[in-house]
């Protein structure tokens, strides 16, 4: 999705469940975000990862183009670019956090440069009002891209270490499509704690009360935030963390579900499948398979 706004008055620190991207197209304002304050001005393009808090003060107004990403979405884009370094979508979520660990950047492109960018946005914008379109799709993901292809360069990566001679296999999950709203305290300190201790014996009541909301609350909360409830993202986590072991470590299967909180084995088999789409077993087996490879 993306969005042209001016703004004229401060605003506080929120956060997104996406990757944004946003394009200071007049004006300057000091940001306030996981780097302190810093001012940004005509040229300059905003880079902030999910989940990250980030305000303004325009000093006078400042009008802006953002570009709202869904993180799986970039996921994605990562993991067919390092498709021959990486194992599947889950394998790739550990390497993205890895290669972008700097969970806010500004980068400085300058003026004449980023007015290179400005038609392609624009029409971004015009594309993207009316909601996702299939029909649209494609001229989309040429802008994205051609945007892309630009700023690229001026993103700050880490160093990943990984064998180029692994060849990996991939595993998709479902698409979804969310809405990008500022997220609820609530919700962000809910998937802290669970993403915290994830092989904690977690309910909804006790999640609810840890966050100073009742369980209805605290489901409609949760759902608007993620498009699932609190025990369904559970799962998607200690999946994700049973993955890893899998991957590696040598434990045993039983123990390392065990470590992410599952402690039947039907049971833990059963929630792996439904969001990887191979039993543990199985997965252990591909992985080294490919590595081996």
């Amino acid at each position: 999705m993306a969005r042209s706004t001016t703004v004229s008055s401060a605003r506080p620190p929120v956060a997104y469940d996406c990757v944004k991207l946003i394009f200071v197209r007049y004006g300057s304002s000091i940001l306030l975000s996981e780097f302190g304050e810093r001012h940004v001005k005509v040229g300059d393009v905003i880079a902030l990862a999910a989940n990250t808090l980030c305000g303004s003060e325009p000093e006078g107004s400042i009008t802006v183009t953002t570009l709202y990403l869904d993180r799986d979405y970039v996921t994605d884009q990562v993991f067919w670019q390092h498709a021959g370094l990486l194992t599947d979508r889950l394998d790739a979520q550990d390497f993205t956090a890895e290669l972008y660990s700097d969970p806010a950047q500004i980068l400085r492109l300058g003026e004449e440069r980023a007015g290179m960018l400005m038609p392609w946005l624009d029409e971004l914008v015009a594309l993207s009002l009316d909601g996702p379109s299939p029909e649209r799709f494609y001229r989309m993901q040429a802008l994205l891209f051609a945007v892309l292809d630009v700023i690229a360069p001026y993103v700050k990566t880490t160093a990943v270490r990984r064998s180029p001679t692994q060849r990996r296999t991939a595993h998709p999950s479902s698409p979804r499509h969310r809405k990008f709203v500022p997220l609820r305290e609530e919700a962000r300190e809910a998937v802290e704690l669970l993403r915290a201790d994830p092989a904690g014996r977690w309910t909804l009541q006790g999640l609810a009360e840890a966050v100073h909301l009742s369980p209805s609350q605290l489901g409609r909360v949760f759902v608007d935030a993620y498009g699932k409830t609190p025990m369904t993202y559970l799962v998607t986590i200690r999946a994700e963390q049973l993955a890893r072991l899998l991957r590696e470590t040598d434990l045993p299967i039983e123990e390392a579900m065990r470590r992410v909180g599952w402690y039947s084995r039907g049971h833990a088999a059963r929630m792996f499948r439904q969001a990887v789409g191979v039993t543990p077993a199985r997965y252990r087996e591909l992985s080294r398979q490919k590595t081996a490879a």
